[in-house]
């Protein structure tokens, strides 16, 4: 068995397109992972603050989050919340986030500030969840700076290809100029139906082009997956059976895997099957 690595594995969830699932990835795959006991910490960099409910934190209650840490007002470990029931900790956000954008425009180091906040906890964690706003700006710059790889949650469908022809351009442009080991960790398929003949068309295609890098999991549409966030529960918390909380618990065990990490049995007394490739399996 691998040893255990200490320090963390920074992963932005990002994609330049909205509604794909880059949230309910963030959030899922954190408590996923947090079941097969790693360490976790979820930095939610949207202004919406959609990761910070989801995960369980009032964001209109915040006294601290992402925009004091990038502003240089408090440490990362001073805004950081640890969320007992789910498993993971969380440095959230709200709406302040948005001036982050206007007050770093002229700061010295201004698409730095992320990553050495990160620094001095990393050590503490074995994987930092960064769930990326859905346009390329000063926030998204900063996660991928931060980061050593992109987590690409995308929906099979039409546009996909051409959304990802995009990330891609920018992934290899700021690998080339900031972020010298930035890559793309995976593509994972999200809202997958195995029924929609589009669906499968394009899974195959992306397959064909990018390989490997497309996660042999797959991320079911389901009713109980869209309906844990407005409980401010992951799904494997809210419906530890479902397919939703299935699936995202063997995309952990996959992620996990494919870097020769620690890999216990998952924390979870159900011996339900997970979803892969459309298809189900026991366990992660």
């Amino acid at each position: 068995m691998a040893a255990k690595i200490t320090a963390a594995k920074i992963l932005a969830i990002a994609n330049q397109k909205g509604g794909v699932g880059k949230t309910t990835t963030s959030i899922n795959l954190a408590a996923s992972l947090a079941r097969m006991q790693q360490r976790v910490l979820l930095v939610d960099l949207d202004p919406q603050g959609n990761a910070t409910m989801g995960s369980g934190v009032n964001k209109a209650e915040l006294e601290r989050g992402v925009y004091e840490v990038l502003t240089h007002q408090c440490s990362a470990k001073e805004a950081i919340v640890a969320l007992d029931e789910n498993g993971f900790a969380v440095l959230p956000a709200n709406g302040d986030l948005t001036a982050a954008e206007v007050e770093l425009i002229d700061a010295p180091e201004k698409e730095q500030r992320l990553k050495q906040a990160l620094a001095p906890e990393s050590d503490h964690y074995d994987y930092i969840l960064i769930d990326c706003p859905p346009s390329l700006n000063m926030l998204t710059l900063n996660a991928l700076v931060a980061a050593h790889g992109v987590l690409i949650p995308m929906q099979c469908e039409y546009f996909a290809l051409e959304g990802l022809s995009a990330l891609s351009d920018t992934i290899s442009g700021i690998a080339a100029s900031v972020n010298p080991g930035l890559a793309i960790e995976g593509l994972v398929r999200t809202m997958f139906d195995p029924r929609n003949r589009l669906t499968v068309e394009v899974s195959d295609q992306l397959k064909q082009f990018f390989g490997e890098l497309v996660y042999r999991t797959v991320i079911p549409r389901n009713v109980r997956l869209a309906e844990a966030p407005s409980y401010g529960l992951p799904i494997i918390v809210y419906d530890k059976n479902s397919t939703g909380a299935l699936a995202y618990l063997a995309l952990a065990g996959e992620l996990v895997r494919r870097q020769g990490r620690h890999s216990p049995e998952p924390d979870t007394d159900n011996n339900g099957s997970a979803y892969n490739n459309g298809n189900s399996y026991k366990g992660s």
